[in-house]
């Protein structure tokens, strides 16, 4: 690996948000909804096979939705790319397409990470496809890439570490940027985290 990353203990995995769409833009929770990625979010997508360029992986994998498909082929890795369904985003259910705001006009102080949503997955479910995902990482002899989604994501991020999955509230991740799952002293880690390809254009 690269020195952006460090070579760590052991292989670990990239992470990339795919890029801005016109519904993260403007914060409407976008799960199984196949929202494409707009101008700017093809360009951050671009801007990661940039950055990603020196990398080496033994494995790309990447949610099944366009957004993170689309990010993974204008980043270079279409052509390797395994989709992989645990990479799908939470299923919002009921609060599909609805910002946070409007939630909580109706449900005061409601949170994803505490209240989970209506008709849609609790975090113990998403909490079970991330450990998959972790387990591939594991057993792969190298580094492994995946492109997915912000609250997914951030899920993977926090079981990896050893934390609880709603700690991932704590790891805020931009579209389109790139993060590490890496290793110091044996235990898992997150040696990078949110490195941003670009800001959002409003």
């Amino acid at each position: 690996m690269d020195m952006l990353f460090g070579a760590g203990d052991r292989p670990g995995a990239v992470l990339v948000r795919h890029g801005q769409t016109e519904w993260s833009r403007t914060g409407r929770h976008t799960g199984r909804t196949d929202v494409p990625l707009d101008d700017h979010g093809r360009s951050q997508a671009e801007a990661v096979g940039e950055v990603l360029a020196a990398e080496e992986f033994r494995s790309v994998l990447s949610s099944p939705l366009s957004r993170a498909l689309d990010t993974c082929k204008l980043a270079g890795y279409g052509a390797v790319a395994e989709v992989d369904a645990d990479l799908a985003e939470w299923d919002y259910g009921g609060y599909e397409g609805r910002t946070s705001a409007d939630i909580r006009s109706e449900v005061g102080g409601w949170s994803l990470w505490n209240d989970g949503v209506p008709g849609g997955e609790t975090i113990g479910e998403v909490s079970e496809r991330a450990l998959r995902v972790v387990k591939r990482i594991e057993q792969s002899p190298g580094e492994t890439l995946i492109f997915a989604h912000g609250h997914l994501l951030r899920v993977l991020a926090a079981v990896w570490a050893g934390l609880a999955p709603e700690d991932g509230r704590r790891l805020v991740l931009a579209a389109g940027s790139v993060s590490r799952l890496g290793w110091e002293h044996g235990l898992r880690a997150l040696t990078a985290w949110n490195l941003q390809t670009g800001q959002p254009r409003r």
